[in-house]
């Protein structure tokens, strides 16, 4: 049997998204920072998340448009955000100005507006061409970073003013090969040849890198290889995607925050990038293990990560030495609650490709978890059955389908849910 989204489910989960974007924190008074840490990138995913639930629903969300009108005023007209590159490249600037990138590309794409395209050439001059030959000198080794879940600055190395958001500089392989895409600069593919032959020689794991930069990295070499043709660029989104699998991965498909940290928390950021991998790399290859990558990360990794808010936060890593599913951070406003809105877009899009299969039985998959097809379950309080699915009882446990947080009351509930994975 397949288990298929059903339209109600994602449309409320659409609109529950759309009502918390047009609330204050996301409008013209408040959408560009008046300091960040982050440059270009609260502007970038508000604007791109703006533009998906405008291709999700045909209406346009007040503030997109006025953000390409302030644009000038708010960058005094350099059209991007902060100071250019200079002798120290800012990795946050680099990756913030992706999203960035990302919101103006989709809002060309959708209305042909010649003020996006010059915004777009003008912080490619200013501020990714004067990197180009440098990304060779990214830091490959690093002491123990440890960061929240904002990420933040803390060093600087090889010319580089690092960030605890580990390798997030190629995070800007998304935006760049999307701005490749409209324009077909050159010196775009060069530099985007450059930072990927860079990457692909980094060891990425023992690196710790962040895995949702990691995965946004390996959606940008996707991009290339559906413009290009060329095999290579699949060749290096399957070795990222098969290495987050392996080593990324927690068996409630979710994500580590950073590779080879354990018991940190999820990042529905990058929840969504993988989602948006699996089923770009299925579509390209045709292999099967793909499809239920995506299926199988939608239907049990992105069901915890939606609030009843609409926005989206963090949750705990189910792992080896974690075996409860629970909140970790209810709301991240600054990233995750915006880029919800690209995932659910991907996914409305292709949901005749994202479905769980299911036999009404559950048994242990080779984890030890217990599964009915792509469908894992849990225990959970009684207090919370109203919420799942009808029950299964196994081996002495009665089990539920993990829950869809976007479905409880409150951030109080929220907090007091706890869901027991039973290996």
């Amino acid at each position: 049997m397949k288990k298929m989204i059903t339209a109600r489910e994602l449309n409320e989960r659409i609109k529950l998204n759309r009502d918390r974007l047009s609330e204050s924190y996301y409008d013209i008074d408040n959408v560009f920072p008046k300091e960040s840490s982050w440059p270009g990138d609260k502007e970038g995913r508000a604007l791109l998340a703006f533009v998906c639930h405008y291709k999700m629903s045909g209406v346009k969300m007040p503030c997109m448009d006025q953000m390409i009108d302030k644009i000038p005023e708010i960058t005094e007209n350099n059209m991007f955000f902060g100071a250019p590159s200079g002798e120290i490249l800012f990795e946050q600037q680099l990756s913030g100005h992706s999203w960035y990138l990302r919101g103006l590309c989709e809002y060309y794409e959708q209305f042909t507006d010649k003020r996006a395209l010059k915004y777009l050439d003008q912080t490619f001059d200013k501020l990714y061409r004067p990197t180009m030959g440098r990304f060779s000198s990214y830091p490959i080794e690093r002491t123990d970073i440890s960061g929240g879940v904002d990420g933040h600055s803390c060093e600087e190395l090889n010319g580089w003013r690092l960030s605890t958001d580990i390798g997030c500089a190629f995070l800007s392989i998304d935006g760049l090969s999307h701005y490749y895409k409209i324009t077909k600069n050159p010196d775009a593919k060069l530099l985007l040849e450059e930072m990927a032959d860079c990457l692909d020689k980094i060891d990425i794991y023992n690196l710790e890198a962040q895995t949702h930069s990691t995965l946004t990295a390996a959606r940008g070499f996707m991009r290339m290889y559906e413009i290009t043709d060329e095999i290579a660029w699949l060749e290096k989104a399957e070795k990222i995607f098969r290495l987050y699998v392996e080593k990324g991965m927690t068996y409630t498909y979710q994500n580590f925050n950073w590779f080879k940290k354990g018991d940190t928390w999820t990042e529905p950021c990058a929840i969504v990038d993988s989602i948006m991998l699996a089923g770009m790399l299925y579509k390209a290859t045709a292999k099967e293990e793909y499809r239920i990558y995506a299926s199988r990360i939608y239907f049990n990794g992105l069901a915890s990560a939606q609030r009843p808010n609409g926005g989206a936060g963090t949750d705990t890593t189910v792992s080896d030495t974690t075996h409860e599913l629970k909140l970790s951070m209810y709301e991240a406003p600054f990233c995750c609650s915006m880029r919800l809105a690209e995932g659910l877009w991907y996914v409305k899009e292709n949901a005749d490709l994202i479905y769980a299969e299911v036999s009404g039985e559950v048994k242990k998959d080779s984890y030890g978890r217990y599964m009915d097809g792509d469908l894992m379950y849990a225990e959970i309080q009684p207090e919370f059955e109203k919420y799942a699915e009808e029950p299964q009882y196994v081996d002495g446990h009665k089990l539920f389908p993990l829950i869809s947080y976007y479905k409880l009351k409150d951030e109080k509930e929220c907090n007091e849910v706890v869901q027991k994975i039973i290996f």
